[in-house]
């Protein structure tokens, strides 16, 4: 019988994204032949989920982990933060031969939270509720939370270290004569049992920020601008801060998308980089690399989060651990052509 590592090799693939092309995984993109040739080559062989001896199935639903979508497919895809992170869980899941398949996703009205129960472990990425995380355990205790702020002592989180990376920044800016920094963020976001998202005034880097300026008694230039995580409102948000008078030396962004969107804007009043404002950002994506000037970045290993996340269920379906574990995954900032020292 042929396995799903088979198949990957006869298409040219990779077992993970066999897997989830096997799996209808409405948060994979991937070019429609690729999906076809996969398909005929797993109907040739004549795959079976089922029968498949050296897939999990065979060891039961048990050896499945259940995946939570906290956002919706569209987002999950076009997102390159969270699509790395799926990628990590199904990376990792095909070298464990575990298997992972999307149980719901927190938007859909009728959820069927005792399938729950069904799965060696739970995955989500991203922040819920106590509500929806009380009804999760009711069917299955092993959840880990990927990208989430620990709240609850009882549950295991993968984390980034935004706040520390926060504060990286703001002193090496600090340390090239800046004091008038300026923030551009999206709203942070937490989803209840009943799919409904609940936005906040920041997240973890604004308050880092907030935090940083009135430690350093920069408070008179303190100027954050929240709103939606998209490069249209980074290019907003940053027409906004060259009317402030005086006009920030420097800003940080909250993302690499947002930042292309300040580039723009920057781009359109004749504002030059780094020369007039230097810029830095969060997720180091590949564009970041040929924007001019190159952006200076902090890269999230967000495929890293994945894998983890993974290795941490695998641990509580085999019940090597029993208790609730915590991991930070730690980030870099790396340093490129858009920041100079303050004039």
């Amino acid at each position: 019988m042929a396995s799903i590592r088979d198949i990957a090799k006869m298409a040219g693939v990779s077992p993970a994204s066999v897997s989830r092309i096997l799996n209808n995984d409405p948060s994979f993109s991937i070019n429609k032949n690729t999906r076809a040739r996969v398909i005929e080559i797993a109907n040739r062989v004549q795959y079976s989920k089922k029968n498949s001896e050296r897939g999990p199935k065979s060891a039961g639903k048990k050896m499945t982990i259940g995946l939570i979508l906290r956002h919706d497919a569209k987002t999950e895809l076009s997102d390159p933060y969270f699509h790395e992170i799926h990628e990590g869980i199904e990376e990792e899941a095909a070298k464990w031969r575990l298997h992972a398949e999307v149980a719901f996703t927190m938007h859909e009205k009728n959820k069927d939270w005792e399938s729950l129960s069904a799965y060696g472990a739970v995955i989500m990425v991203g922040e819920m509720t106590a509500d929806a995380i009380s009804k999760i355990k009711k069917y299955n205790k092993n959840l880990i939370l990927i990208d989430a702020t620990p709240s609850d002592p009882n549950l295991s989180y993968i984390c980034n270290d935004f706040v520390d990376k926060t504060y990286e920044i703001l002193n090496y800016l600090y340390s090239l004569g800046h004091r008038n920094i300026a923030y551009i963020g999206g709203r942070s976001s937490i989803v209840d049992g009943n799919g409904k998202t609940i936005y906040q005034a920041g997240d973890a880097r604004a308050n880092a920020y907030h935090n940083w300026m009135k430690l350093k008694g920069l408070g008179k230039y303190e100027q954050a601008l929240i709103t939606n995580w998209s490069t249209h409102e980074g290019l907003q948000s940053a027409n906004k801060l060259l009317e402030l008078d005086p006009r920030p030396s420097a800003v940080v962004v909250g993302s690499d998308p947002m930042a292309l969107g300040v580039y723009k804007a920057f781009s359109n009043h004749k504002i030059n980089i780094p020369q007039d404002i230097s810029i830095v950002s969060f997720d180091d994506v590949e564009m970041t690399q040929y924007l001019t000037p190159t952006l200076s970045s902090v890269y999230i290993n967000a495929n890293e989060m994945g894998k983890l996340g993974v290795r941490l269920a695998k641990s509580m379906i085999s019940e090597e651990v029993n208790a609730s574990i915590t991991v930070t995954v730690h980030s870099q900032l790396k340093i490129r052509e858009s920041i100079a020292k303050k004039k």
